[in-house]
């Protein structure tokens, strides 16, 4: 991969880092040669074949479908976490209420 052209995500991604960091824990020194906040951006880039690039291992299938793209290899310890946040409702449905107090079978009864 040394001198090979990547497409990255910016370096304020939290997965740059990791993806930085993995390089240099591999010595390897690959050409940027572009970088970008929209991973969908990043990918058609990609499929255009401007450059290698990251994407989630769970996804190698859709990837391969919708972007001609095969995976090289696995950066096996580069992770990328998601959250939801999500904010308690005034108002909530009564079988909501009801799947959280007793679970499904408390709707059944």
């Amino acid at each position: 991969m040394n001198g090979a052209p990547v497409l990255l995500p910016v370096r304020s991604n939290p997965l740059r880092g990791a993806i930085d960091a993995w390089f240099g824990r591999h010595n390897l020194k690959p050409e940027i040669v572009g970088e970008f906040s929209d991973s969908a951006l990043l990918k058609t880039f990609g499929r255009a074949g401007l450059g290698l690039f990251p994407a989630p291992s769970g996804m190698h299938a859709d990837i391969l479908a919708q972007f001609g793209a095969r995976p090289l290899g696995t950066l096996a310890d580069v992770r990328e976490n998601w959250y939801a946040i999500v904010t308690q409702r005034r108002i909530q449905h009564p079988a909501v209420e009801a799947i959280q107090a007793g679970g499904i079978a408390s709707l059944l009864e």
